[in-house]
């Protein structure tokens, strides 16, 4: 089903885009193509397919969270422009 150059002005308009005549005629071009091959997949047969959110495996590829030793305060420290009693010396931003 094409869509009419009404229909992909009033997309543009949610969009704010400002279309050429031009570009009207391209995207109507376009988006109709597309809504054409989501009619194509409509059709194809997707009984016992499960719902998927990624068409691959993914997993989680981040250690397990244990407990470990803190980073010593003097090594945390030792590249800080400044420093005062084992803390980050800032300077102020509130007045």
């Amino acid at each position: 089903m094409p869509l009419t150059p009404e229909e992909v002005d009033h997309v543009a308009l949610l969009g704010r885009l400002e279309l050429t005549e031009e570009e009207r005629s391209l995207f109507t071009k376009q988006l109709s193509a597309i809504l054409d091959y989501f009619q194509q997949l409509r059709e194809l047969d997707t009984t016992g397919v499960p719902p998927t959110s990624h068409v691959i495996p993914m997993q989680n590829v981040l250690r397990e969270d244990a407990p470990t030793a803190s980073l010593p305060a003097e090594e945390a420290l030792a590249n800080a422009p400044q420093q005062q009693q084992e803390c980050f010396l800032v300077p102020r931003i509130i007045e």
